[in-house]
């Protein structure tokens, strides 16, 4: 009888044993590349996905598979309204103009990857999006204000 009462309170750690985290890279108004990351405790990886939108005409989530749970996922931005994210050796191209597909890249393209953007990241144990030296949140280079 005691062993029943026991057994959910056991299990409670399992159901509880996951992380799902997302974060943001805000383009503009209603304009986004999310990342979701979630992992098992007991594993070293977490399975990534994207969610590319621009509202009203597009918004579409596409799996980027699994990698390491620690692993940083860089943004570019190459033009047109298309982006390249580079986890590790793995890269991949998206765009926000239809939302059509995930492309993955064998290589980097001959024009190159474009400004780096920003990078998904962990920090302190949750997920962020840290926006590259020089650029501001929208992803537009930051000019100084001129000197008097």
């Amino acid at each position: 009888m005691f062993g029943k009462k026991l057994l959910p309170a056991l299990c409670l750690p399992l159901v509880v044993a996951c992380s799902d985290q997302r974060a943001a890279f805000e383009i503009g108004s209603n304009h986004t590349l999310t990342l979701i990351r979630v992992q098992n405790f007991w594993e070293k990886t977490a399975s990534y996905s994207l969610v590319a939108a621009r509202m009203p005409d597009c918004m579409r989530r596409h799996e980027l598979g699994s990698g390491p749970a620690d692993s940083k996922l860089e943004v570019y931005a190459p033009g047109n309204s298309a982006w390249i994210l580079k986890q590790g050796k793995r890269m991949f191209a998206v765009e926000t103009r239809t939302c059509e597909g995930l492309v993955k890249l064998e290589k980097e393209p001959d024009d190159g990857l474009g400004p780096l953007q920003g990078t998904f990241q962990m920090r302190a144990g949750n997920l962020v999006f840290v926006v590259a030296p020089g650029r501001d949140a929208a992803g537009e280079t930051k000019v100084a204000p001129p000197q008097p």
